[in-house]
């Protein structure tokens, strides 16, 4: 087998494992509402993953730098649930956003963690996290 025919192989197999584990494009109203359920009944909501350094600098920026108590933020790792896909697809039927990490604070869609480092870096974080918090 030359170099050629291995990648295309390669290729072959990739684009088998995509078709037979796809991402749902969409999901039930039903998901779409217990997921806008979580962002609602907490004031902090971040979708994350385990892996992403985004996501890592996100909660070091929200409980590390801000102080935000944990009882107060509803965190899921969406990587490490069943139903974390379902999770992420309903968050880009509310907001557009797919990618992690997803953030809201007191029911308003931040966006990413770039998002979130602009706000804390211009101090508009600490007066939004005040409005919903004690920190």
């Amino acid at each position: 087998m030359n170099l050629v025919t291995g990648i295309l192989l390669g290729l072959v197999v990739v684009v088998l494992l995509v078709k037979a584990n796809p991402k749902p494009q969409t999901v039930s109203q039903e998901v779409v509402d217990q997921v806008q359920k979580m962002i609602d009944d907490n004031p902090v909501f971040v979708a994350a993953k385990s892996y992403c350094p985004h996501c890592k600098a996100t909660l070091q920026t929200l409980f590390d730098s801000m102080g935000v108590p944990v009882a107060d933020a509803l965190v899921l790792e969406l990587d490490k649930m069943e139903d974390g896909p379902q999770i992420q697809t309903a968050l880009k039927q509310i907001n557009g956003q797919r990618t992690v990490p997803n953030i809201y604070i007191g029911q308003e869609f931040i966006g990413g963690n770039s998002d979130l480092q602009k706000l804390y870096m211009s101090g508009q974080l600490k007066t939004k996290l005040q409005k919903v918090v004690r920190i």
